[in-house]
């Protein structure tokens, strides 16, 4: 018997219950622990993952995840959901009100659903893939913050954008120093930032509120969400090399907007 798949409605308010779970312990005193020298993980990750798990699992039984903190379920199907519990943990830990609660579901391979919550500014970002098969898709295709349409930006030269980038938590040296790129586009654009959350960021490409983000080394669950929103409202994501398997690893990330993405592109290579 075919397992039911989620709606979008049940990723947003999954989320939204986890983000109430990441306000409620905020500018707490916490026990952080250490999964690598500046890589930090709270009790609140593990607060907010549990509580996904074990809801999406009563929900939805039988169904597999990956998850920051727990990693791959032993049982893997066609049902996959992808979790970020905190994206933005050191932000968090430190009283910086830039983090959130991200998960997708993937069905055979391909990320369906995503839902972004940010619970200090109240913002529910969502996407449901437009592009599904008869009889896959929910009622809601596109990109939505609480609700709204979202649209990428309509900038068109670098030197009129502003950028966003990461850098890695495990490795400085992992074949490409984003500190030359970092440097590079901060001379050529209005700006690069540094907001400390993958998925957020994301996000505000989808809003229009930045125009361009890469970062070289990630995981699913920091992406799968955030690039699936950012594709439906209007911009190319793919890998750092241009090319389309963003969910394949290793993982790293370029999106922006179609006149923007080019520009972007080759300034990394």
């Amino acid at each position: 018997m075919e397992s039911e798949q989620p709606t979008l409605a049940d990723l947003e308010r999954l989320a939204r219950q986890a983000g109430q779970i990441l306000s409620d312990s905020y500018e707490k005193d916490h026990q952080v622990d250490f999964k690598g020298v500046i890589d930090l993980v709270t009790e609140v990750d593990h607060a907010s993952e549990k509580f996904l798990i074990s809801e999406i699992s009563r929900q939805f039984p039988g169904h597999s995840f990956l998850a920051e903190e727990s990693g791959a379920s032993a049982s893997q199907n066609e049902h996959l959901w992808i979790i970020d519990p905190l994206d933005g943990t050191v932000n968090y830990a430190h009283g910086v009100p830039f983090f959130c609660v991200s998960i997708a579901y993937s069905y055979h391979g391909q990320v369906l659903l995503g839902a972004v919550y940010d619970p200090m500014r109240d913002e529910m970002f969502s996407a449901e893939r437009s592009d599904l098969p008869v009889g896959l898709a929910n009622r809601k295709p596109g990109a939505w913050v609480n609700g709204r349409p979202l649209k990428v930006s309509n900038a068109q030269e670098l030197q009129k954008s502003l950028m966003v980038t990461g850098f890695p938590y495990d490795s400085w040296n992992n074949g490409r120093n984003n500190f030359d790129y970092f440097a590079k586009l901060g001379k050529m654009t209005q700006g690069v930032r540094r907001l400390g959350s993958a998925a957020l960021d994301l996000c505000y490409i989808a809003a229009g509120r930045l125009d361009g983000y890469w970062e070289f080394s990630l995981k699913a669950w920091d992406i799968a969400a955030g690039a699936l929103i950012a594709e439906q409202a209007g911009a190319l994501v793919t890998n750092a090399n241009g090319e389309a398997g963003y969910m394949n690893a290793p993982h790293s990330i370029l999106a922006a907007n179609p006149q923007l993405f080019p520009k972007l592109l080759e300034q990394l290579r």
